[in-house]
């Protein structure tokens, strides 16, 4: 991305009249101030930057229609920064943007369960700079040019092959049925009956039973010699990671097993912040939902919802024994 794009869109956002505020906090200041600088470039109107400390400050100030948060390191103070800073996006309604490593995903996305944040992932500049993107184009519909040609594809790859993905499930377990308020909606299939009489005369529903889930050593299997292409071919090139994340969370769920956020991550076999968008398009499809931790209230783990589940038995039933040559 040229600086010439980047400059673009912020003459774009001036002249259609926007005003959107942010508020910045990083406790590494040259972060900071490339977030600063970024985003009065792509002509947001900076409210405060400031330190992670800051949120805690008991004067509760307002914050931005947009919050860039740089986490790296989740301590006990941040923890709590974190948490409050949740709670307030939400209620305002602000867009929250937060980066942070490998290291303190699990512990940042469980802090997280009301504002649906962007989370980036030890994010280079061009990927902080996309958040901000995608946040313009939610505020004015902006066809943004600091948005490569290659990233555009990404994107429409991604919400295109999770609608796929979708629609095969719904095929397999019977009848779906999209809705607005996303890119698609994945339904609770309804379960075929047959009416019979009984003795009472009476009408009774005999519904049928959804098939089991597949052996869990049979889907740990397919996910092995999937992993295995990459040892010969660039990994990229067989990328899916709806499937392969849809695939060790039916193992886990047959194992009684909780993924955590990052080891699901790794199981999709793409960067943790492409992962991370994934996950959260599957989730609003009604694919994955977010699971608490009952004994610890700050963890949080993905799970297959019951409808997604559901299909995935359907699936493996459908191909019974030439499963393991789907790879």
């Amino acid at each position: 991305m040229g600086q010439a794009d980047f400059s673009y869109a912020a003459s774009t956002a001036n002249d259609t009249g926007l005003s959107v505020s942010v508020s910045i906090f990083a406790d590494r200041s040259h972060v900071r101030d490339t977030m600063r600088e970024d985003a009065e470039e792509a002509g947001f109107r900076l409210l405060e930057a400031g330190d992670v400390a800051a949120l805690l400050d008991g004067s509760a100030k307002p914050i931005g229609e947009v919050v860039l948060l740089d986490c790296p390191i989740l301590d006990a103070q941040s923890a709590a920064a974190l948490s409050r800073l949740d709670t307030r996006a939400a209620a305002a309604g602000a867009h929250l943007i937060v980066s942070t490593s490998v290291d303190a995903l699990d512990d940042v996305f469980g802090c997280v369960d009301q504002s649906n944040p962007q989370i980036l992932v030890d994010p280079a500049r061009a990927e902080r700079i996309i958040a901000l993107g995608r946040v313009l184009g939610r505020f004015h519909n902006l066809r943004l040019r600091e948005l490569s040609e290659e990233d555009r594809v990404t994107l429409l790859r991604l919400t295109q092959q999770v609608g796929e993905i979708a629609e095969r499930l719904e095929g397999l377990s019977g009848q779906g049925q999209r809705e607005g308020g996303g890119a698609f909606r994945f339904e609770s299939p309804t379960p075929p009956f047959n009416g019979a009489d009984g003795e009472d005369g009476s009408d009774r529903l005999v519904r049928s039973a959804r098939p089991p889930l597949p052996d869990p050593r049979l889907v740990r299997r397919i996910i092995r010699q999937r992993q295995l292409r990459a040892r010969f071919f660039e990994g990229e090139l067989f990328a899916d990671p709806a499937w392969d994340m849809l695939l060790d969370l039916t193992a886990a769920r047959v194992e009684h097993t909780r993924v955590s956020v990052t080891s699901l991550c790794i199981a999709s076999g793409v960067p943790p912040t492409t992962a991370l968008r994934w996950i959260t398009q599957m989730t609003e499809a009604g694919l994955l939902e977010r699971v608490e931790d009952e004994a610890d209230r700050r963890r949080a783990f993905i799970a297959l919802t019951d409808a997604a589940s559901d299909a995935m038995a359907r699936y493996f039933d459908e191909i019974g024994k030439e499963a393991i040559s789907l790879v």
